[in-house]
């Protein structure tokens, strides 16, 4: 329970100490603008936030895209070029590239960055690749998602997403505790001041580093066709946290034509490298209908279309997975175990993973199988559904009181789930 206690822990004391540290703070320099602005949270405890995040973050949006390291690599290599010329490229820098089919990038302070395969396979070349990156790496080295959190703190007294329940539909799953700083901070909209900036920075990095500014001008070109009812997953995805405008496009057609055309556009190469991300797309838009068919209980179909994606990339644990939970709703438990245990095989770090399969083991009676995977999955997202599963088979096990400390972290949350902790609580006692 360490992690969550810590987690909860740290909440408490931001909480109690923001009144003392909005009397006390100082104002600093924004790296980036020079501005002077509100701080209340220091450099190391910046960084040390991007850090206890990226990975829950990373997770929670889908994990990352393995099939093609290749890709990774490359998306890392065109981003620390970007950040090399930033304000601060001192930042200890990452670049993820998400298996998600939802167009969106993000930023999580200390430079810890991501991007989704959805929206990768619809750029056309490096130099748009160069401005979504440079516009997430001015978030970060302009500190907004810092600022953003203490807006936050001054607001809700240092609760803001710290241990609170993001959702509980069946096929998601109810996310608690440290998951839900970074996912706050990666998902929050920021405000259109933070965008212009991102925006005029970002080309700024993109000319240094070579590349031809034209190509931020077409991406937001790209993204406000896009937002007009013409892709609901954009607007689900990228334009909930950076939406477009036609603003936006004025602003950056401007300030490309005072920097000069010209630079770096590297379409052949972005297009080699992507080629297989987009080759496995049908693939994933057949598993996201699969999803689809799923939570409208229409499993049949829905296993129709994940074997039709499974063809087509048989090495995706994504695909087991719900191929698995499919068969566990169909009364098939014994393909669904084998499902659960290919998924674990092929991508043993991901968290909903190992939840599916111990919740799978617990309704087996394999208690010991259940309670190393549903551990092994709260220590990399704690979930609600683990913690209670956790004390069920505490209580199950005779220990009362390791039961009682998991059902007492769920009550703390809200929804059903909260109230089945907080009833086995009282029978408890």
């Amino acid at each position: 329970m360490s992690k969550l206690s810590l987690t909860r822990a740290r909440a408490a004391i931001i909480s109690a100490a923001t009144a003392l540290v909005v009397l006390t703070s100082g104002c600093a320099t924004n790296p980036v603008t020079g501005e002077s602005q509100l701080s209340l949270i220091g450099e190391n405890e910046e960084r040390q936030l991007g850090q206890e995040n990226y990975t829950p973050t990373i997770q929670t949006q889908g994990g990352r895209f393995y099939l093609d390291p290749e890709l990774t690599v490359y998306v890392q290599e065109v981003g620390n070029k970007m950040a090399q010329v930033s304000d601060r490229p001192d930042l200890p820098y990452e670049f993820a590239v998400l298996n998600s089919s939802v167009p969106n990038a993000w930023a999580l302070p200390g430079g810890k960055i991501a991007i989704n395969r959805g929206l990768l396979v619809k750029l056309e070349d490096e130099a748009q690749l160069a401005s979504v990156l440079g516009h997430e790496i001015v978030h970060a080295a302009a500190r907004h998602s810092v600022q953003r959190m203490q807006q936050g703190m001054l607001l809700s007294a240092g609760m803001a997403g710290l241990g609170l329940a993001l959702g509980d539909n069946e096929w998601g799953g109810l996310i608690m505790g440290g998951a839900a700083v970074g996912s706050q901070l990666a998902l929050a909209q920021y405000s259109q001041s933070h965008e212009l900036e991102s925006d005029r920075y970002g080309i700024e990095y993109m000319v240094e580093a070579g590349y031809d500014p034209q190509a931020a001008v077409e991406l937001q070109e790209l993204f406000l066709e896009l937002s007009e009812g013409r892709s609901s997953s954009f607007l689900q995805g990228l334009f909930a946290t950076h939406p477009p405008s036609q603003r936006r496009v004025d602003e950056n057609r401007r300030m490309a034509r005072e920097l000069g055309t010209g630079g770096t556009r590297n379409r052949d190469r972005y297009q080699q490298m992507i080629a297989e991300a987009k080759r496995l797309q049908p693939a994933y838009d057949l598993h996201d209908e699969a999803l689809k068919l799923a939570g409208e209980k229409k499993y049949q179909a829905a296993l129709d279309k994940v074997n039709q994606a499974l063809k087509q990339a048989p090495r995706e644990a994504a695909f087991f997975a719900t191929r698995a939970r499919l068969y566990d709703a169909m009364n098939n438990p014994d393909k669904a175990e084998a499902d659960f245990d290919k998924a674990v095989e092929l991508y043993p770090e991901m968290f909903s993973y190992r939840l599916y399969r111990g919740l799978d083991r617990l309704d087996k009676g394999n208690l010991q199988g259940a309670r190393t995977d549903l551990e092994a999955s709260a220590q990399v997202v704690p979930t609600s559904i683990a913690y209670l599963r956790l004390g069920d088979i505490a209580a199950r096990q005779g220990d009362r009181n390791k039961a009682a400390a998991y059902y007492n972290e769920v009550a703390k949350t809200d929804g059903e789930l909260a109230e089945e902790a907080k009833r086995k609580l009282s029978n408890l006692r």
